[in-house]
């Protein structure tokens, strides 16, 4: 049984990373209308928002694979406005909800696609990647990176969360994928803020931006 389990969790995680955006969406909407992930829709007082806030007043803010809506409905509310983009329309119904719901309809808005190929209208202060890059093939990690810094205002911040660990100690192993893209983030940007903290699966947050000198070029 475990190494069926373990074989079903390699082929769904290949597919989201992997395959065609049709796979893709037709996966997540099937979870977030079953609600497979009801216990995650409440994450307040999650540890990227102190670092998000820092750097979202009366800013305007792209969320990359938003899912439900949480940030968008449990970060401060000194923001200017808010994009959230995910492949999941059924993900994205219950943000737009949600966000009617906390009265902040009118700037928060939202966007269906692949965050692989999504053309972003404009440009940001702060472009949230949320437990996002998991989704992200390792070798496309810098590009996709790249792609979206093109979208950021003068000294405008790239943040990053991911959980680093299976396990709830800080001396635990890391997972080998999250902390080769962490290392990925950390020796091709500018890191301006980075934080490690001691909860289940050791979330890091890293607050980066491009690098804007010869040393971007290598």
């Amino acid at each position: 049984m475990y190494i069926v389990d373990r074989t079903a969790r390699f082929v769904r995680g290949f597919l989201l990373s992997y395959g065609p955006s049709s796979v893709k969406k037709r996966f997540w909407d099937k979870e977030y209308s079953q609600e497979k992930w009801t216990f995650a829709y409440n994450t307040v007082g999650d540890c990227v928002y102190p670092h998000l806030e820092r750097y979202t007043k009366n800013a305007a803010i792209l969320d990359i694979g938003c899912g439900s809506g949480n940030t968008g409905t449990e970060m401060a509310g000194h923001y200017r406005s808010y994009l959230g983009v995910d492949i999941s329309e059924a993900a994205l119904a219950k943000a737009r909800r949600r966000s009617q719901e906390c009265g902040r309809g009118d700037k928060n808005s939202f966007a269906c696609s692949d965050f692989l190929t999504y053309v972003p209208p404009s440009q940001y202060d702060v472009i949230l990647f949320r437990e996002s890059l998991y989704h992200v093939p390792l070798g496309r990690v810098k590009e996709t990176l790249d792609r979206y810094s093109a979208y950021l205002k003068h000294n405008g911040v790239l943040v990053v969360r991911l959980f680093a660990s299976s396990g709830d100690s800080p001396n635990g192993k890391d997972k080998p994928r999250p902390a080769a893209m962490l290392r990925i983030v950390e020796t091709k940007f500018e890191v301006l803020e980075k934080a490690r903290y001691n909860l289940p699966g050791q979330p890091i947050v890293m607050v980066v931006r491009p690098i804007m000198g010869p040393e971007a070029l290598s």
